[in-house]
């Protein structure tokens, strides 16, 4: 089993920063990719970054050049993280941690970012 807590998230104005974390822990070592994907209301789910266990990084055209995935990890958790930069009103969304091991995804309760214009 795994658990995946995001926190961070708030409100910030346009072209300002966010940073959003998550903390995987439990059955950690069969995670192989992790990956932030959001909400926003009246919308699909999207992918925004994702991560690899070997590192390897990907983003989705919108973000590109402003956001950046990242993770560590030690013996008990593995952290996710998304650096959010040059934020603009339409990154405003619920932003979900994403685990997959063993073929099953696995989803945290969602962190909101609000970015004002």
């Amino acid at each position: 089993q795994v658990h995946l807590v995001e926190s961070g998230g708030g409100l910030v104005q346009a072209g300002g920063s966010l940073s959003v974390s998550c903390k995987a822990f439990g059955e950690t070592a069969c995670i192989s990719a992790m990956a932030w994907y959001r909400q926003a209301p009246g919308k699909e789910r999207e992918l925004v970054a994702g991560i690899t266990s070997g590192g390897g990084t990907s983003y989705t055209d919108s973000v590109k050049g402003r956001f950046t995935i990242s993770r560590s990890r030690d013996n008990t958790k593995i952290m996710m993280y998304l650096q959010m930069n040059s934020l603009k009103p339409e990154d405003t969304a619920l932003y979900y941690c994403n685990a997959t091991c063993r073929g099953y995804d696995y989803w945290g309760q969602g962190t909101q970012v609000t970015v004002s214009s």
